[in-house]
């Protein structure tokens, strides 16, 4: 029976961006880590912060036991805040991998993929990234950031093989000047599949272009509070039936473009 929670041990911490948390979990949960896309259900280290956050998993790493995730801490009264000021050494109790993940078996060598990444919405998409990789085929990755102070995982993504990595800040601090749909705009070739996490605004103006394409998958943010599909806590609306809802935690995040109401 897979083990869905554990008191992981944190390898690491530090800051990689203003107010951009890295964390290196180690623990026997990271034997159930195979679809990208997926997160983790963290509690809080503040016996008065009953809900758990939910935070999407950047990568792992199975020989070593040890994922990675990326996060952004709220104020001084914030979950995260808290999760920010744990040690090496430290215990967090965790639940995952929970949800559904990017679907990457379908890919072949010659598919030319898009992934379009903002903020936040950035960290899933690179353990996909790495499965991808895997499969040698052509990877456009498109990143926005409001800043460069908060830009993440450039170096990283920049390190695959087979990938054009392009990058947009809001304020031109960094790369292209204006948001990442600016970069999607340039886009010159026929798309495959393509992979997009971020901001609401972005995923609609992706789902918008792309509405035709078959294998569009977009991973959804949301506020959760049970994290396993019994709460209603996270819903969208199901395109496809207006009576249904979907639930971010249980069927997603990562939903096929044609399923959503955006």
């Amino acid at each position: 029976m897979p083990k869905l929670q554990e008191m992981m041990t944190i390898v690491s911490q530090r800051e990689v961006a203003s107010n951009m948390f890295e964390m290196v979990l180690k623990g026997e949960l990271v034997e159930e880590m195979d679809l990208p896309g997926q997160f983790l259900h963290l509690a809080v280290p503040n016996a008065s912060m009953l809900l758990r956050r939910p935070i999407s998993i950047s990568s792992w790493d199975k020989v070593a036991k040890t994922c990675t995730i990326l996060y952004r801490i709220g104020d001084e009264t914030s979950g995260t805040y808290e999760i920010s000021k744990l040690q090496t050494g430290a215990k967090i109790d965790v639940m995952g991998p929970l949800g559904n993940g990017f679907p990457v078996d379908e890919v072949v060598s010659t598919d030319k993929i898009l992934i379009v990444g903002g903020g936040i919405g950035v960290p899933p998409l690179y353990e996909l990234a790495k499965q991808l990789e895997e499969k040698n085929c052509q990877m456009t990755i498109l990143l926005g950031f409001a800043s460069e102070k908060v830009k993440i995982l450039e170096k990283e993504f920049a390190e695959l093989k087979n990938v054009s990595l392009k990058i947009a800040t809001d304020d031109g601090s960094y790369g292209t000047k204006g948001h990442v749909g600016m970069l999607m705009e340039e886009v010159d070739f026929e798309v495959d599949a393509l992979y997009t996490c971020g901001a609401p605004a972005m995923l609609k103006a992706v789902a918008k272009k792309y509405d035709q394409l078959e294998r569009l998958y977009i991973s959804m943010e949301s506020r959760m509070a049970c994290g396993i599909g019994a709460c209603y806590a996270c819903v969208e609306h199901d395109k496809e039936d207006e009576n249904h809802a979907l639930k971010v935690c249980e069927d997603g995040p990562v939903f096929l473009g044609k399923q959503l109401s955006l």
